[in-house]
C-alpha cells in the first residue's frame, strides 16, 4: 500500500496555522489535530485547510498559511499586524497592495480621495497608506489566488509613520 495515501493532501504533518505548532495528521482521514486548537480538514479538491471549530478557510502558499478572509475586519487587522512588526523590525510601510479579490469586501472601509495630478482616478487608503489592489493579469495571478497582501517598506524612523498618526 503506498503510504501517501494514507495522508490528507498537505502529508503526514504541518504547522497548524493559529500556532505554527507541527501537527500530525489523522491516517485514513483528511485531518490534522492540534492540541491547543482541534481539528483542521484538508479538502483535496479545493486545496483548503478548513478549521472545523470556527470555520476559518487556510490555504498554503510557499509553506506558509494565509487565512481566506470573509469579513472586512480580519483582513485589516491582518495589515495592521503586518504593519506593527514592520513598526518593530525599523521599516515603514509606503503602500499596502491587498488581492483583487478583496475588492468587494473591503473597499467600503477604505478612506478614499483625489490623485494629486488631477486625472480623476480614486486614491484609496487604509492607516493612511496608499492602497492598490492586485491586477491578477500578471505571472503571480496564481499567488494572488491563496495570498491576501503585500507591503512595499524602506528603511524609516517611526515618527514618519502615518498609521500611527490615527492613535496620537
Amino acid at each position: 500500500m503506498n503510504l501517501s495515501l494514507q495522508y490528507p493532501i498537505f502529508g503526514p504533518y504541518i504547522q497548524c496555522p493559529h500556532c505554527r505548532q507541527k501537527i500530525e495528521a489523522l491516517t485514513l482521514t483528511d485531518s490534522y489535530l492540534c492540541p491547543r486548537h482541534g481539528a483542521f480538514e484538508a479538502n483535496p479538491d479545493t486545496k483548503v485547510l478548513v478549521h472545523l471549530q470556527s470555520g476559518r478557510h487556510w490555504r498554503l502558499w510557499e509553506d506558509k498559511w494565509y487565512r481566506q478572509h470573509t469579513h472586512p475586519d480580519g483582513i485589516r487587522f491582518e495589515i495592521h499586524e503586518a504593519l506593527d512588526r514592520l513598526y518593530t523590525e525599523g521599516y515603514r510601510a509606503t503602500k499596502v497592495v491587498i488581492a483583487q479579490r478583496y475588492y468587494r469586501l473591503i473597499s467600503s472601509y477604505l478612506e478614499k480621495g483625489n490623485a494629486w495630478i488631477g486625472d480623476g482616478n480614486k486614491v484609496y487608503k487604509l492607516y493612511g497608506l496608499p492602497v492598490e489592489f492586485s491586477s491578477g493579469d500578471d505571472d503571480n495571478s496564481e499567488r494572488w489566488d491563496i495570498i491576501n497582501f503585500t507591503l512595499e517598506k524602506e528603511k524609516g524612523s517611526p515618527s514618519r509613520y502615518p498609521y500611527f498618526r490615527l492613535f496620537e
